[in-house]
């Protein structure tokens, strides 16, 4: 059975780094968001759909949006997905 989690996840600590290097912070504040609410293990790997990437690295790397709402999936055998939830 998979485990399903739609999250909202805050992007600001984004905008607490120098300009050029917001969008590559915003990213690793996906990971990271994921990973504690998802209560990743050790042996996990979180892969990340590409539309996600297109969506924070859409308005450049110095203006990411401020919050990004994502669909997690866990299922056995498989690394986390996270995909943008489609409304």
């Amino acid at each position: 059975m998979a485990e399903v989690k739609e999250l909202t996840i805050p992007l600001r600590a984004a905008w607490k780094v120098p300009r050029t290097h917001r969008a590559k912070r915003a990213m690793a504040e996906v990971r990271s968001h994921v990973a504690q609410h998802m209560k990743k293990t050790e042996d996990e790997e979180i892969w990340i759909d590409e539309s996600i990437n297109h969506v924070i690295w859409r308005r450049g790397i110095q203006n990411p949006p401020r919050k990004i709402k994502v669909v997690c999936t866990r299922e056995e055998g498989f690394p986390l997905e996270v995909k943008l939830l489609e409304e």
